[in-house]
Parts: C-alpha cells; sequence; structure tokens
C-alpha cells in the first residue's frame, strides 16, 4: 500500500495568480535556525566560565561553598555588566540582580561563620590542652566560657572552700593559674594544678544529692586564678548541648580518676599528673568525694587515715590499703554508677 506525503495546503487569496514556475517546496523538517546569530560579548562567556566552575568544585574541598557563592557572585555581576552594556536587555538584568543579591548575602555568611574565634589569652591554654584534643569547636567554647561564668582570683593563703561550711551547690570552677592545697581536718590530700577542676567530685555527688558541705578545705597554696561557672546556669547550658554534655562527663570523669591516683601518692606534681591517662582500675570505681564523706562521718583514728594515705600505687597495695581502711572506718561505699 502506497503512501504519499501530506503536504499543508496553501491559501491564496482572491486576484492573486501564483508563480508556479519560480514557486520552491520547502522541507517539513528542515530547521528554523538557517542563519546562527553572532556570538556574544566576551563578558557573557567569561559569566558562564564562573558559573560552571563554581558547580564543579568538589564538595570534599573545605571551601567549596564559599567557593560556590563566590564564583555565582561574580558570574552574575559579570551577566548584568554584559545585559546593560552589551545587549541593552532590561529583563536579563533585573533577574541577575536578584541572583546577585541572593548570592552575595549568602557568601557574607558564610564568610562570617568562618571568621577566626579570637580566645581570651587567660583561657587559650584551657582550650589548647581540655577542650582542643577533644574537637571542640572554639565557637562552642566561647559560648560556654563567655555568658555564665567569670573569673576569680585567690591570694596566697585564702580559702576556695571551708569543709562542714561552704555548699557544694552554687559552683564550679577550674584552675587556671597557680595551685591549691585539699586538706581533711588538717591532714594533706593532695594538690590541684592548672587546668584542673577545683571540685568536680563535689559536682558529681551533688547530681544526685542536694544541700551537701565540703568534706574538706580547699585553699589556695600560690596566688590562683580559676574559671568559676554558676552549676545551675552551666548544668541548663549543658542539656541543650548534648555534645558538650558528653565532653562535660568525659573531663569530669577523668578528673576524679586523677584526683584518686593523687589520693593514692600525695607527692604527685604537676609532670607527673600530665602523664596518667590510663583505663579505670578498681579505684576509679570509687568517688573521691564519698571518699571524704567516709572520713567525716566515722572516728578520728589517726591510724586509720595515715594507712589511707600511705598506699602505694600498685593495684594489689592499693586494694589492700582501701580494705584495711574501710574496715577501720566501717565505710565502704562504692559508686557503681562512676563514668570515666
Amino acid at each position: 500500500m502506497n503512501t504519499t506525503a501530506m503536504t499543508p495546503l496553501t491559501v491564496i487569496p482572491l486576484g492573486v495568480i501564483p508563480d508556479i514556475k519560480n514557486a520552491t517546496l520547502v522541507p517539513f523538517n528542515e530547521t528554523a535556525c538557517e542563519n546562527w546569530k553572532e556570538i556574544h560579548h566576551l563578558v557573557f562567556h567569561v559569566a558562564n566560565i564562573c558559573f560552571a566552575v563554581g558547580l564543579v568544585i568538589p564538595t570534599t574541598l573545605n571551601l567549596h561553598m564559599i567557593f560556590l557563592r563566590g564564583l555565582l557572585t561574580i558570574g552574575c555581576v559579570l551577566f548584568i555588566i554584559w545585559a546593560t552594556l552589551y545587549r541593552c536587555a532590561l529583563d536579563i538584568m533585573i533577574w541577575n540582580s536578584v541572583f546577585l543579591v541572593v548570592n552575595l548575602l549568602h557568601f557574607i555568611y558564610l564568610v562570617y561563620k568562618r571568621r577566626p574565634i579570637k580566645i581570651e589569652k587567660e583561657l587559650s591554654s584551657l582550650y589548647k590542652r581540655m577542650f582542643e584534643p577533644l574537637h571542640v569547636p572554639p565557637e562552642l567554647f566561647q559560648r560556654l566560657t563567655g555568658q555564665f561564668c567569670n573569673i576569680q582570683s585567690l591570694k596566697t593563703g585564702q580559702a576556695y572552700a571551708a569543709e562542714d561550711k561552704t555548699s557544694v551547690d552554687d559552683r564550679l570552677s577550674v584552675l587556671l593559674k597557680g595551685k591549691m592545697k585539699v586538706s581533711y581536718r588538717g591532714h594533706f590530700l593532695h594538690n590541684i594544678y592548672p587546668c584542673a577542676f577545683i571540685d568536680s567530685p563535689e559536682f558529681r555527688s551533688t547530681q544526685m544529692n542536694r544541700g551537701e558541705k565540703f568534706q574538706v578545705t580547699i585553699v589556695a597554696d600560690d596566688n590562683c586564678k580559676f574559671l568559676c561557672w554558676s552549676r545551675e546556669r552551666l548544668t541548663y547550658f549543658l542539656e541543650s548541648e548534648p555534645f558538650l554534655y558528653e565532653i562535660f562527663k568525659y573531663l569530669i570523669g577523668k578528673d576524679i580518676t586523677n584526683k584518686l591516683y593523687s589520693l593514692n601518692d600525695p607527692t604527685l606534681n604537676d609532670k607527673a599528673s600530665k602523664k596518667i591517662d590510663r583505663q579505670p582500675s578498681l579505684c576509679s570505681q570509687l568517688s573521691v568525694m564519698q571518699m571524704r564523706n567516709s572520713m567525716a562521718s566515722t572516728s578520728d583514728s589517726e591510724d586509720g587515715l595515715q594507712m589511707f594515705l600511705r598506699g602505694t600505687s600498685s593495684a594489689s597495695s592499693l586494694r589492700n590499703n582501701q580494705q584495711e581502711f574501710y574496715n577501720a572506718y566501717g565505710a565502704s561505699r562504692l559508686q557503681h554508677d562512676f563514668f570515666c
């Protein structure tokens, strides 16, 4: 069966005689762009190159979003120049002006977020030693130390806390400069050095029991400076920052562990305390706060106290000394929910 190609009918006005001889048939599928327009100005092509480069920047690059927004902004500026000076196209200029404003605002915001965070000189050592190794961003550390805390100082001989008098519910502090001495009824227990919590055992204890008093005396052995948080506001802030909450759990647990080793060896100096970074043993299952309370709630036998303070650094000897200490005082309290 033969098929014939359908051609569109041509309507000829009355009084017009078509010239059949000179008529030419135009193929139906021929393109309408027989004559391409001239190539646009160089500014147009540079603008498109900026768009292309911005879109192919790999996302693995640290600053890829800043580069992307910057190149899109440059491309929009070039399009505005091209549409205004070489094409006189008002609509192209208006649309690219809108795109320019949007990308410029994004670019400024991204650059602002990447600005260097300046940490106070007094807090820089604290950040580098305690928080930076745990990948706490500088801006988060600045929020932690800039809203509800202050830097206080004590002169040599002044007391940070007095046993049976000072409440443990008010604050949490980190020593920035100097050295503090912790004692119980005149008996030396351990020292506190810079970048260590002053009252971490009390902070841990008051999470379960409120209204307690310090069972030890903490006195400045040098001219000291310390960072002091309001405990209530700090707790509220940490509840809104889960990452920082876990960081504090780790830091306080590690600080308590270091104080336990210091109780075992009261002569432990600052250099040695920096090297303590081991897994918790039997000693780390006991709370320093509960040890202090055990001392305060029982008899004042000098032999029992000295027996505990003369404990050796080995695990077996420490275990024996702890058992003798608890037999003498009758205060064997284990903290089952201790964390590291």
